[in-house]
């Protein structure tokens, strides 16, 4: 059983969160070890491994980037791993402009207003991304959902650079 088929959802990119929390909810309610404390080890056992598969599918189908990796693996398609380099020249070069922007956030005289504009910057790729993204996947050809693993791969750059910036802002104002 897969993870969408736990809460009853297509293997889709596209899912309503809410409705995913609720069952969630009802599931770990139904299956809880603490629901079994007095039954047999072997039936807490079985509850521990219900209780953190639930868990775990939650866990994955509530994070997009981590729904559409799950979606890509239970599709079988090749995806190289993250530190794998593109082929894509304009994304790398991407890459570098995004990396200075960071830079000259630190060395800004506003540092609120640069964190501000660097935000927005990283949410507009993020958006534009993730929108293609969804799009490939909801094409599940072996053409769209490499290309849609490609999308992956520059989210979690985009992530990773919001990770970044949140430092950075720490730093900066812990002062």
């Amino acid at each position: 059983m897969n993870y969408f088929q736990i809460f009853g959802f297509a293997a889709q990119f596209e899912l309503d969160v809410h409705k995913l929390a609720e069952l969630y909810q009802t599931l770990q309610k139904k299956v809880h070890p603490d629901k079994f404390a007095h039954a047999s080890s072997q039936d807490q056992l079985v509850a521990v491994k219900k209780s953190t598969l639930i868990n775990d599918a939650y866990q994955t189908l509530k994070n997009p980037l981590k729904r559409a990796q799950y979606l890509l693996v239970l599709r079988e398609s090749d995806q190289p791993n993250e530190q794998a380099s593109f082929s894509d020249n304009s994304f790398l070069m991407r890459q570098m402009e995004l990396h200075e922007m960071l830079d000259d956030v630190k060395h800004a005289d506003d540092h609120e207003a640069a964190i501000s504009s660097y935000a927005e910057v990283l949410n507009s790729g993020s958006q534009e991304l993730t929108f293609e993204m969804h799009k490939l996947l909801d094409e599940n050809t072996i053409q769209s959902n490499l290309l849609a693993g490609d999308n992956l791969r520059k989210l979690k750059f985009y992530q990773k650079l919001r990770v970044d910036l949140d430092k950075l802002e720490d730093q900066l104002f812990d002062d």
